[in-house]
């Protein structure tokens, strides 16, 4: 199976689950994992933002990497989300980690130091010799603290051999039209926001990494397959659907939002490590009134 053809569709930034005393709930993990394959999803990345990896660390972050890799078994392909802000730190990080029955990594630009566009570039460099597997780059300005440019994304994806996609969050229309205008043939753009990815589908986006689909995954694949065959007006029912879902999954902080969905449901423990905190119990309630809205 080619690269496109693994990660066109409906990836999930998966959320980790914790108990009450803050060390990972190994058994809600499964149940999860369970729950988003049965959801037709088409990948899963593991450890990226919404997976509260800025918490997890060495021996214990390969011990998640392995859980999800046996658990999955092969039945949908497996991101590793590896990045930071140190250039040589994550090189040794992708030399160290087992990735035994992943696909790709995803890396974030660097995230607080904010290097021009020429360390950016320097930087995706630099990884894409020593990558031990494809890698989709991820530009997210509202954590990073600096926009990685229409121009610098085209520039990695002509010449960073290894780089075969974007994950794109920088909120920009004219960003996203010029990175899908410029990019080589080969070169994938995934959307990286929840609420924009049919007008990005139609811009010619090829799928998203989703934290809605977390808690919404049959409903958001099925949308995203509907967009990619441009079947827009069945997308736009689903869109719609869960528009308001969307805005409260983000508006006290993310994962904070997805796991008050995930506890509700009775998949995981509304739990987190500091400084993640959960949601107010005036948000949580709006929560569960818009969940019957869609059960």
């Amino acid at each position: 199976m080619s690269l496109r053809d693994k990660f066109t569709g409906t990836g999930i930034a998966i959320v980790t689950p914790f108990h009450a005393d803050g060390t990972i709930d190994w058994e809600s993990f499964s149940k999860l994992i369970e729950f988003w394959i049965k959801g037709k999803v088409e990948y899963l990345v593991v450890l990226g933002t919404t997976g509260e990896s800025a918490t997890i660390h060495g021996e214990e972050k390969q011990q998640v990497f392995s859980f999800v890799a046996k658990e999955v078994a092969g039945r949908v392909p497996l991101v590793a989300g590896i990045g930071g802000s140190d250039t040589s730190k994550t090189i040794h990080a992708y030399k160290s980690f087992d990735l035994k029955g992943y696909d790709a990594i995803l890396t974030a630009s660097p995230a607080y130091n904010k290097p021009n566009q020429e360390g950016i570039f320097q930087h995706y460099k630099a990884l894409d010799v020593v990558a031990p597997l494809p890698i989709i780059m991820y530009n997210v300005p509202g954590r990073t603290g600096q926009n990685v440019s229409g121009e610098t994304t085209v520039r990695i994806a002509k010449e960073c051999k290894n780089v075969f996609a974007t994950k794109e969050a920088c909120g920009s229309f004219d960003q996203v039209n010029y990175i899908i205008k410029n990019k080589p043939a080969d070169f994938m753009v995934i959307s990286g926001d929840d609420p924009i990815t049919l007008h990005m589908i139609a811009a010619g986006a090829e799928g998203l990494i989703s934290v809605v689909a977390n808690a919404y995954p049959l409903e958001y694949a099925e949308m995203v397959r509907h967009c990619l065959k441009g079947n827009f007006k069945q997308a736009q029912t689903f869109h719609y659907k869960y528009t308001d879902i969307i805005v409260s999954m983000f508006a006290e902080g993310s994962p904070s939002g997805v796991k008050a969905y995930l506890s509700e449901m009775g998949l995981c423990q509304n739990t987190f490590r500091l400084p993640v905190w959960p949601v107010s119990s005036t948000h949580l309630s709006k929560i569960k009134e818009l969940m019957k809205g869609v059960n």
